[in-house]
């Protein structure tokens, strides 16, 4: 078992895309003026093969970068958690709208719609063999993504790969929104708390966060390239800390 004290961690490697948004020093940029990117970009997603590839929409690839980016070729067994409020909901959309016209349902499409397909991609074009979990949590998905390998790593994981990853409903959904919407990935490769490293936590709170005109998923990638040292969640009140 592997000690993990007060919820804490660190961050041993990161990766982030949006439109516009690919290097670190695009990033780091960004958090100091954060914006809700806007764009039609895509990753070129070069380390999976061609006929994999192309079975992803946009999205995938999107969160498929970024975790291909973080994970060494020799972490096979490394657990993932794959977090997305809405994941491929344009795909289920595209779907729904075919059978409300009397089309049939295509299995392919069914299989590449479900909520851990992603997950299921990425851990087939790399061979893994790694526990991997796909969760959501409306807009708190990336809390419980965290909550969930932090579980993986008290139970004895090393490490945790998470991928937190998400984009705008379809426009037949837009009065449902309660908060912006963009394409957005990150992932970061987490375990216990390192004294090279600024050290994490995640705690209950007494309140909730006042809009931050981003999704909070991509607001938490905002705090942990900041200098701030909190950030609440905006339904449960968990509170992120940065002690270091």
């Amino acid at each position: 078992m592997t000690a993990i004290v007060n919820n804490q961690f660190s961050v041993r490697a990161w990766s982030a895309f949006a439109p516009g948004l690919e290097s670190a020093e695009d990033w780091r940029a960004w958090a100091a003026h954060p914006r809700l990117p806007q764009g039609d970009d895509a990753p070129a997603l070069v380390e999976m093969p061609a006929m994999q590839r192309r079975r992803l929409e946009r999205l995938g690839r999107m969160a498929l970068q970024v975790a291909w980016r973080c994970q060494p070729d020799t972490a096979a067994a490394l657990p993932l958690v794959f977090a997305s409020r809405h994941g491929d909901i344009s795909r289920t959309f595209e779907m729904l709208t075919g059978l409300a016209r009397g089309e049939p349902l295509s299995p392919t499409h069914f299989g590449l719609s479900t909520h851990n397909a992603i997950a299921a991609q990425y851990s087939i074009a790399r061979g893994l063999t790694g526990n991997y979990l796909a969760v959501s949590a409306s807009p708190e998905a990336a809390e419980a993504a965290v909550v969930e390998a932090l579980a993986l790593i008290a139970d004895g994981a090393p490490e945790v790969l998470v991928v937190v990853y998400d984009g705008p409903v379809p426009a037949d959904y837009a009065e449902y929104r309660d908060e912006p919407e963009a394409f957005y990935a990150w992932a970061w490769r987490i375990g216990p708390p390192r004294a090279d490293l600024p050290t994490y936590s995640l705690e209950p709170g007494d309140g909730v966060a006042a809009p931050s005109g981003l999704p909070h998923g991509l607001d938490v990638l905002r705090f942990f390239l900041s200098d701030e040292t909190r950030l609440r969640a905006p339904q449960s009140g968990r509170c992120w800390r940065r002690h270091a």
